[in-house]
């Protein structure tokens, strides 16, 4: 058994790493989904661990990254609703990042077969044929950029990908600070009364949420046959 796990060290820590992250995420998920719907609970949720709550925003992303079928925009909303556009896009940011990281090298180190077991198959088909439309950086850095696409699933395809794990943080950070400011300035505003304000990024953000879904295989082509 020593010499096993001197052999599989690495994969054996990864593998309680995200045993424990699963059940943590199934917990919680269970009883606190509602709640993940609401940014007024999930400040709530935060603020009553005091001085720490900040830890907590940040696990709450990192956890909504790697378990990618929790919604991680009301957790951005959040952050800045708590925090401010500045502090809470800094610690959404941060958040995102490592999750992002956890992704990457998850897929990484266990490969595609176990990343076809976990990621959805019309997801698993539709990135592996983006990706394979030109400079997978520039494409990487679209895909995040773009709303609408299921960007924290692309974690998981880029561990498997024909792209290094420096360029990938790079362009993946890049393309998703746009969004997580918006979010962020979102959420600052909730408390401020100017529902104008809030209407007009709403409307704007759900047109090209919609564009995204629909036409975003199609602008990244286009991107880049240019």
């Amino acid at each position: 058994m020593k010499k096993f796990f001197n052999k599989y060290k690495n994969y054996s820590f990864i593998a309680i790493f995200l045993l424990i992250t699963l059940y943590i995420t199934y917990e919680y998920y269970n009883k606190y989904f509602y709640m993940l719907k609401n940014p007024y609970k999930v400040k709530s949720f935060i603020l009553s661990y005091g001085k720490y709550g900040f830890v907590v925003f940040i696990l709450l992303q990192i956890i909504q990254v790697v378990a990618f079928f929790i919604p991680g925009e009301i957790i951005q909303i959040t952050g800045g609703y708590i925090y401010g556009t500045v502090v809470g896009t800094i610690l959404s940011l941060i958040g995102i990042t490592i999750g992002s990281c956890i992704t990457f090298f998850t897929s990484y180190l266990f490969g595609k077969s176990f990343t076809k077991k976990i990621i959805p198959r019309k997801d698993f088909k539709f990135f592996n044929k983006i990706l394979k439309f030109g400079d997978i950086n520039i494409i990487v850095f679209l895909l995040y950029l773009i709303p609408g696409i299921p960007k924290d699933v692309l974690g998981y395809i880029c561990g498997i990908a024909n792209i290094n794990f420096k360029n990938f943080l790079m362009y993946s950070t890049i393309g998703r600070i746009p969004g997580i400011i918006v979010s962020s300035y979102f959420g600052r505003n909730l408390n401020s009364g100017n529902n104008i304000t809030l209407i007009t990024i709403a409307i704007v953000m759900t047109i090209l949420f919609f564009i995204g879904v629909y036409k975003g295989e199609k602008i990244i082509k286009n991107i880049i046959s240019k």
